[in-house]
């Protein structure tokens, strides 16, 4: 299974940080030049533990409907997200805050 890991230094508390990855309006706004849209589920404030959201975008030059469930939450250390419905065989996107 291919991985993915991407490390991101910010000069904040971690608090701050971690209600900011899960704020569906922030990661809205920062994917606009994907059309990328919440349509189902919990579609704006902060997710969290055993919610979904559904989101719409355009990637790979076609419209996708993907939904991730919350499936692990432990504040302000992690949080992951899977993926229940997409075009991927899976997605686990694990969110770690140090």
């Amino acid at each position: 299974m291919p991985l993915v890991e991407v490390t991101t230094e910010i000069y904040s508390d971690i608090h701050t940080c971690f209600d900011l990855a899960r704020n569906i309006d922030i990661h809205k706004e920062s994917l606009k030049h994907t059309n990328e849209i919440p349509i189902a589920g919990k579609t704006s404030g902060h997710i969290s533990l055993g919610e979904w959201v559904s989101w719409e975008a355009e990637h790979f030059g076609m419209v996708q409907h993907l939904t991730s469930k919350i499936t692990e939450f432990n504040r302000p250390n992690y949080f992951v997200d899977e993926m229940v419905f997409g075009v991927f065989k899976s997605f686990k996107h694990q969110h770690i805050f140090k």
